[in-house]
């Protein structure tokens, strides 16, 4: 039961991205990244100062393949973001569990059955569905940008299980990880023109996105670290299911009737998923 932390995350994703998309009218993408990586990682720096948990860790190469695939993959998912419509970017961003599950078979050569792919499959259609992505030719490039960035998430996310089988605790995974968020996008924001100013509203809205991500990430990581790998990854497509709904509360985006569909086409993958853990052989 421990992929249900993943649902957790789901629903602080989806909370993050609120935060996001308000905050997106003052806010540069490059802001927003560092402003990300930031207000987390002071979030668990003081934490860690408070407990007086131990940062030094054996397997700091780990926590750098892990930072470097979340980091790459965050620049790309704003890059696809600025340069496409926004269900399009999102649709291709969570091709990251179908990357995931051949990174299981292909590189750690471990067996997964055809119910689970079946699964990945159905939810990705739950996906696109729910959010009917469109495409431009001259938008190539943003598209590259987009499924890039499943691919590197992907990475990200067996890099976080493997961290976990190393025995490196949620906490410190997130540390590194905001660490290298923060680090990473500081350039980008130096170069971008102009840098904003953060008012009242503005700093409740960048509080929220480093909150609700970091929260988010520490559930991902305690799902990919203790539960089922491809179960977590499943009902990570629990997200664009609460973002909707929050899209219509907030915003008044009343869903078509398809929207419904696709949201038991993306239960049914959760529930397939679920029945057939017990087929994947890993060693959690």
């Amino acid at each position: 039961m421990q992929s249900l932390w993943m649902l957790v995350a789901s629903l602080l994703f989806a909370c993050m991205g609120v935060c996001v998309k308000l905050a997106a009218d003052t806010f540069s993408a490059a802001e927003l990244v560092f402003y990300r990586g930031f207000v987390a990682l002071l979030l668990l720096g003081g934490y860690v100062y408070a407990t007086r948990l131990p940062l030094r860790t054996p397997h700091w190469r780990a926590h750098l393949q892990r930072g470097l695939a979340g980091f790459v993959s965050l620049v790309l998912y704003f890059y696809a973001i600025s340069t496409l419509p926004l269900a399009t970017a999102v649709t291709l961003n969570y091709t990251s569990p179908l990357f995931l599950a051949l990174i299981l078979v292909m590189w750690a050569g471990e067996r997964v059955r055809w119910p689970l792919f079946a699964a990945l499959g159905l939810g990705l259609a739950g996906v696109v569905l729910l959010l009917r992505p469109s495409f431009a030719a001259a938008q190539w490039l943003g598209g590259l940008a987009g499924l890039a960035s499943g691919v590197t998430a992907s990475l990200a996310y067996y890099n976080v299980r493997q961290l976990g089988r190393l025995g490196e605790p949620e906490w410190r995974v997130v540390f590194y990880f905001s660490l290298m968020s923060a680090l990473g996008g500081l350039p980008w924001v130096v170069a971008s023109t102009p840098i904003h100013a953060v008012d009242g509203r503005g700093a409740v809205l960048l509080l929220g996105v480093g909150v609700f991500g970091a929260l988010a990430q520490l559930a991902m990581t305690r799902a990919y670290n203790r539960g089922k790998t491809l179960v977590s990854a499943t009902l990570a497509y629990s997200t664009p299911i609460f973002s909707s709904l929050f899209g219509a509360l907030i915003w008044n985006e009343i869903p078509l009737w398809t929207s419904g569909l696709a949201v038991l086409l993306i239960i049914a993958s959760g529930v397939l998923a679920s029945r057939q853990s017990r087929a994947v052989v890993e060693q959690e």
